[in-house]
């Protein structure tokens, strides 16, 4: 992180140099598998010519007694200025967000780690910077405990001032307490109204869409609405956020999001055939390319179809400005139950079990659907 510069005496400098030195430094080297860039100003009259014969960049790199990422190490000499500076720069390896303890920490079972730490820096910011926390939000999980926050705030829920979010969050309350009243008063919702439709209740109130009568059968979008509350209550435990969350995410999809997706089930086409043409090619000989569950997976967003635990994952996607990542996630769903599939022949059997996967492979089709959305569409990278 930065430059440090460390001064050398001409005795000391001798010493590191000497090839009993370089064993222990070369041993050291490969347990940390680490290299640095030193860059070192000389007298040319001050060393003699043996010297520069350990001066090589391979023997240079193994003298680094810091964790830092792999690079080539350099070295230049020069004419100009007296005794011998040394620095010490992190290098960028090909992911220049991570460093090798993220790797580490990963094939120990500690994933997510620095991930967190660097959420933690960017929650820290006066003013948080959207554009930095959707990047974040698309190449790693949020950790649960900053998961709200962080929806909110991309949601447009609160403001980036952290100044501001008590003051926002009492306004959003008292907005929610008015609505859920007047429900009350005319006697849409009651103590016995479960509060999936009390959510749906007042989201149709205020986007001018309440029914003169609450037994009027339920409209399309008021089943993917209930769909996405009924998960949303199991992630947060506050009615007031989760109400909120489940408006503005609904808003996001049939908003921002409103001339992509009906282009989804064509994209699904295309990514299946890419991943296992012969897989498609079985579900068109019965008839059921038409037919899967595209409402579920879709316009629900895998809503009633995954466990939550999984799909707030996914929706960190979702919410952070990619419902790309939905595709992805049915894709894998095939790969992953490709065998069970590939031997049913009917299209109301195919469509049957797509609609009602087992649970317990949830997270793996997950993490493996997120790999194969960076694959196709690249890993995210913040532009600052």
């Amino acid at each position: 992180m930065g430059l440090k510069t460390v001064s050398l005496m001409w005795d000391n400098l001798m010493t590191l140099y000497l090839p009993q030195r370089l064993e222990q430094c070369s041993a050291h080297s490969k347990r940390l598998n680490t290299n640095i860039i030193i860059i070192i100003n000389v007298h040319t009259y001050f060393l003699p010519t043996f010297c520069f014969n350990y001066l090589l960049p391979d023997r240079v790199c193994n003298l680094s007694k810091y964790p830092l990422q792999s690079t080539r190490g350099q070295i230049s000499t020069s004419r100009r200025g007296r005794g011998a500076e040394v620095y010490k720069a992190r290098s960028m390896a090909e992911d220049s967000q991570r460093n090798f303890r993220s790797v580490y920490y990963e094939k120990v079972g500690f994933r997510g780690v620095e991930e967190k730490r660097s959420l933690e820096i960017l929650l820290k910011d006066d003013r948080l910077d959207i554009e930095k926390l959707c990047t974040f939000s698309q190449r790693f999980p949020l950790p649960s405990m900053y998961r709200a926050l962080v929806w909110k705030v991309l949601l447009g829920i609160l403001p980036p001032h952290h100044e501001s979010h008590g003051q926002v969050m009492a306004y959003r309350r008292e907005q929610y307490m008015d609505v859920l009243h007047a429900l009350e008063v005319i006697r849409f919702v009651n103590d016995s109204t479960s509060q999936g439709d009390v959510y749906l209740r007042m989201y149709q109130l205020e986007s001018g869409k309440l029914p003169r009568n609450p037994n009027f059968p339920l409209e399309q979008e008021d089943e993917v609405f209930l769909a996405i509350a009924k998960a949303m209550e199991e992630m947060v435990e506050d009615n007031v956020d989760c109400y909120w969350l489940i408006r503005c995410f609904v808003n996001q999809l049939n908003n921002k999001y409103r001339d992509t997706l009906p282009h989804l089930p064509k994209a699904f086409e295309q990514y299946l055939n890419l991943e296992d043409s012969r897989l498609l090619s079985h579900l068109k000989s019965c008839s059921v390319v038409t037919k899967l569950p595209y409402d579920l997976w879709f316009q629900k967003c895998f809503a009633g179809c995954l466990p939550e635990t999984s799909l707030q994952r996914i929706w960190d996607k979702v919410v952070s400005g990619s419902c790309k990542i939905l595709v992805f996630v049915a894709v894998e769903i095939l790969l992953t139950f490709k065998i069970k599939v590939m031997a049913l022949n009917n299209a109301e059997k195919i469509t049957e079990f797509l609609e009602n996967i087992p649970q317990d492979s949830s997270d793996a089709i997950v993490s493996k659907a997120i790999d194969l959305w960076h694959k196709h569409c690249g890993t995210p990278v913040h532009s600052a």
